[in-house]
């Protein structure tokens, strides 16, 4: 399937390492997909939208797409003399409502997520099997999901200048989910 639009990294950006695991990804679980391009924002009624950088489709025809962005993170997180054991989750406040303004226009048979994909440092041991832990290029990530809608619902304020939110930890480990699982077959609203 190499070359075929969708399957190969030709019109990714390169230098995002963390996208190109994402893509990496989808491509040995066979799933259809189109990298968005970045730089362009979508304009809509009242304002400009930030592109997501994924659609993920189903294999077979009425199954739920995905509209995801990807937050690349470090775990642990902080400089080797310091390093920071917690799974880092903030993301811009324009990343929750561009997100959601796709999750509307695109219909309820899209499903809006933010995929944060840590790249896991060398020295951290992760358990046999877990979910979505996957080699690319010599370094080891994990995939973990939530849905946009969730997101909101329990975010809080990290930094008023900045404009970002997070999750506290607690919230975050009750919601967070192996990316896979939204892969599998839901049932569609209508």
């Amino acid at each position: 399937m190499a070359g075929q639009p969708g399957f190969g990294l030709e019109r990714m950006k390169t230098e995002n390492h963390y996208e190109q695991a994402f893509a990496a990804w989808m491509r040995v679980l066979e799933r259809p997909f189109v990298s968005v391009r970045e730089t362009a924002r979508v304009r809509v009624p009242d304002t400009t939208l930030k592109n997501p950088d994924f659609l993920v489709y189903g294999r077979e025809a009425g199954e739920m797409s995905l509209i995801v962005d990807i937050k690349g993170r470090k775990y642990p997180g902080g400089s080797d003399a310091v390093p920071l054991y917690s799974w880092q989750n903030w993301v811009g406040e324009d990343d929750i409502v561009a997100l959601s303004r796709w999750e509307e226009y695109c219909g309820p048979n899209h499903r809006a997520l933010l995929v944060f994909v840590y790249c896991i440092a060398r020295s951290c041991e992760l358990p046999e099997g877990t979910p979505d832990l996957i080699s690319w290029r010599g370094d080891r990530y994990l995939l973990r999901a939530i849905a946009v809608d969730e997101y909101r619902a329990a975010m809080r304020v990290r930094s008023p200048r900045w404009h970002t939110v997070h999750l506290p930890a607690a919230e975050f480990r009750a919601r967070i989910r192996p990316f896979s699982e939204f892969l599998l077959p839901q049932e569609l609203p209508f």
